[in-house]
């Protein structure tokens, strides 16, 4: 047999999905199930002084109507280390779109029916459209009394605070080296940069069936994190984790916001309070874009070098915009801030990432989680500098990025990537060298680094093989996209000496599958990865010491291959040797594996990171003067996956994640006005079509063979994305001479940019 892992094969999900038989989420049905629908606030700000739910209680068809006053023993706020987010509105709305009731009824009609009768009473209060109004002294503070909350413990150089100022959530500082270091700058450069709000824009809608019995609450949905969605519901109604059932479906696309509850947590109590009916709660697009969206940013750098181009100090404020809720702000927060130093050596850092609520949609979780802020806002200003010192922006990042095996900060995992070989493929490739000098005509580069595999993740996976051979091979990743159940299939078929073909990894189910902290951080081949592989050696090690007994031999002298052990170069077939021991009942071999990165008190985060996951990104650029129009001709990007597992699947998460990097470059941005949001519709919200893409798009997958996972392996799927954005400004600056410092560049901006320049000539 050929080595699996590699292997340029199709995934194991492919005919299903494009045949239609794939069980999504959305496919979920149960008899006699009820369809629940939510009533959300239409003011950003407000005191709900009444609600009159006694006409929708009567409409026939209308099976149960959740408000403030049926929680019942509920908790009534959620969130990750806030908890400030209310199940349905209790005393006060935040923003547009707020969740203030829900019904569930024998269809979605009836339901939307039963909404309009139901009547709320409001008390208009003053609101805060963003950043620079939430902070300003005279803002109305939207969290009079301070919700549920705690820090984490952090090791040297990190530190946290809840509530550091007025509508501010959450403090993420990190600091490393001498701030005497500044007296060594011959140059100090301060530069702002602003980033927009995204949306997920997932094809598959938030959504779930729910059951609730006396001492069982069951749901079915399309959660990245089924383990730590039990935990949070768990809390929610009072009951031990045991009592509540989650089953991981194929998820239609998440990209970190299919974490946490969306649906699940209503469904569950209109379930209650419908004697245990099923309810199916199913989004619209348009209440998607109500319900969770990217991080808006401001982030300021200050920035000492030395004349020679030498990074020296680094000091970094990021304000995230968190919208009305907490959400997974904290942690993006401390990723974001983290992220600041970028690829480079510096002397000293010192940053400080604030969580500023605003009356707009919550922010949490999405791909890049803070590193698509920092990259950006990195990138950037090395780029401003180069420009301002004279020197090639190539040569700048050469003269200060890390070296592989070089440390971030103390104590943490040291670099596993050669960044400068990664950087010479996307510049030849793209002939940055060499490029001609042409009118509105431009080449650019960047560099993206983000520790990845999440904190202090841990996962567990089990194998067991039958009597003739056949693997079933258990872990909590979910399915939602990247080919994560092909490549973990492909480690323990390449571990066991078979074919994937005979691998079936099984149904996601909290009740049965092992633990998994969650399918986020591109943590899969790495983290859930080890545990597989682990599995599979405990499993294989059973395998060869049951056939060591039976054939008398040193287990040190076998092999297996093919469900067959090999000694001396000759094959014993396993399912005979089994049968002789146990007869014709049958057997299985079962192992159980596990991993989790060691606990470190001299690093930032108490555990490394998992690996380092880079980015590189080149891009050619046509502007045109007179409309500020920007055409991609060329980009190139490259992901350094360590050992390849799954070409195609390797190949796909970089291009994808590229694709979203365009997207947030040139187009995508949800656009407010005050605080109602303009376009938060498909038809209104701009994303890369087919005919955005560049003519000639070029991806590399690099194997340089540093990784921590199984083979030397080392995840995918974020970098890709985040030095594109930079890539294309520095390509708009070698065109025109004009450097943008917000996303996304639209021709009105580039425009603007453009005439500015102009005026001052």
């Amino acid at each position: 047999m050929t080595e699996v892992v590699g292997r340029n094969a199709p995934r194991r999900d492919a005919r299903a999905k494009v045949t239609g038989s794939a069980r999504y989420g959305y496919d979920v049905a149960l008899p006699g199930m009820l369809h629940a629908k939510v009533l959300r606030s239409p003011h950003a700000h407000a005191r709900v002084v009444s609600i009159d739910t006694s006409a929708a209680d009567a409409l026939a068809g209308v099976a149960a109507v959740l408000t403030r006053d049926r929680l019942g023993a509920m908790m009534t706020t959620f969130g990750s280390l806030i908890k400030d987010q209310p199940v349905v509105a209790v005393d006060t709305v935040r923003y547009v779109g707020d969740v203030v009731a829900a019904v569930a009824a024998v269809d979605e009609r009836t339901a939307l029916a039963a909404l309009d009768l139901i009547d709320v009473t409001y008390e208009l209060l003053p609101t805060v459209a963003d950043i620079a109004e939430a902070l300003a002294e005279n803002a109305p503070e939207l969290f009079p009394e301070a919700p549920p909350g705690f820090t984490p413990h952090y090791g040297p150089g990190a530190h946290a605070t809840l509530r550091p100022a007025r509508n501010v959530s959450f403090e993420y500082g990190h600091t490393t080296g001498s701030p005497d270091a500044w007296d060594d700058c011959d140059h100090i450069f301060t530069d702002t940069f602003h980033f927009p709000r995204m949306h997920h824009m997932h094809l598959e809608p938030y959504v779930s069936v729910s059951t609730a019995a006396a001492d069982r609450l069951e749901v079915w949905t399309s959660n990245q994190m089924p383990f730590q969605l039990r935990q949070e519901l768990a809390r929610l109604f009072g009951v031990a984790e045991s009592v509540v059932r989650v089953h991981g479906e194929y998820i239609g696309g998440g990209f970190g916001g299919k974490s946490n509850c969306r649906t699940e947590h209503i469904g569950l109590r209109l379930s209650q309070l419908a004697g245990g009916r099923p309810v199916r709660f199913c989004m619209t697009l348009e209440e998607a874009f109500l319900t969770i969206s990217q991080h808006k940013a401001t982030l300021t750098l200050r920035t000492g070098i030395k004349a020679d181009g030498t990074f020296v100090a680094r000091q970094s404020t990021v304000l995230l915009d968190a919208g009305a809720y907490s959400e997974y702000s904290p942690f993006v927060a401390e990723k974001a801030g983290y992220r600041m130093p970028g690829a480079y050596r510096w002397q000293h850092i010192d940053t400080m990432c604030w969580t500023v609520h605003t009356n707009t949609v919550p922010a949490g979780a999405f791909r890049g989680f803070g590193g698509t802020q920092a990259t950006w806002a990195n990138e950037r200003q090395l780029d401003l500098i180069a420009q301002r010192l004279g020197i090639d922006p190539f040569d700048l990042r050469c003269r200060n990025m890390l070296d592989l095996g070089e440390q971030t900060v103390p104590g943490e995992r040291p670099i596993d990537s050669d960044l400068k070989l990664g950087l010479d493929l996307v510049a030849d490739a793209i002939r940055y060298h060499a490029r001609p000098h042409v009118p509105g005509r431009g080449i650019g580069i960047a560099m993206a680094c983000k520790d990845g595999g999440g904190m202090n993740k841990f996962a567990q996976a089990r194998v067991k093989i039958d009597v003739n051979g056949n693997v079933y091979l258990s872990a909590g990743l979910t399915e939602m996209g990247q080919g994560g159940h092909s490549a973990l299939s492909q480690i323990a078929a390449d571990v066991l000496g078979t074919e994937p073909a005979r691998v079936r990894f099984t149904d996601v189910d909290t009740d049965y599958s092992p633990f998994d902290s969650g399918t986020n951080s591109s943590s899969g081949i790495v983290v859930t990865g080890r545990a597989v592989a682990d599995a599979a050696e405990r499993a294989r090690r059973q395998v060869l010491e049951f056939a060591a007994e039976s054939l008398d031999l040193p287990v040190e002298q076998l092999d297996l291959r093919d469900w067959q052990v090999i000694a001396d170069g000759v094959g014993h077939p396993l399912p005979r040797m089994i049968q002789q021991v146990y007869g014709g009942t049958g057997f299985e071999f079962s192992a159980e594996g596990q991993y989790k990165a060691a606990f470190s008190s001299e690093t930032p985060f108490e555990t490394q990171a998992a690996f380092w996951e880079i980015g590189w990104a080149a891009a050619e650029v046509k502007v045109d003067v007179e409309t500020g129009k920007v055409d991609v001709l060329q980009l190139v990007i490259s992901g350094d996956a360590g050992k390849v597992i799954n070409h195609l699947g390797a190949r796909g998460q970089d291009e994808g994640a590229a694709v979203m990097g365009l997207g947030q470059a040139l187009f995508e941005e949800l656009r407010y006005e005050g605080t109602d949001l303009l376009n938060g519709e498909a038809l209104n919200y701009r994303v890369p079509m087919a005919d955005d893409l560049p003519a000639s798009f070029v991806s590399i997958t690099q194997e340089q063979g540093h990784g921590s996972g199984p083979f030397g392996s080392k995840g995918l799927g974020e970098g890709g994305m985040l030095p594109v954005p930079p890539a294309i400004a520095a390509a708009i600056a070698d065109a025109v001479g004009v450097q943008l410092t917000e996303l996304p560049m639209t021709p009105e901006r580039v425009l603007d940019a453009i005439d500015r320049r102009q005026a001052t000539i």
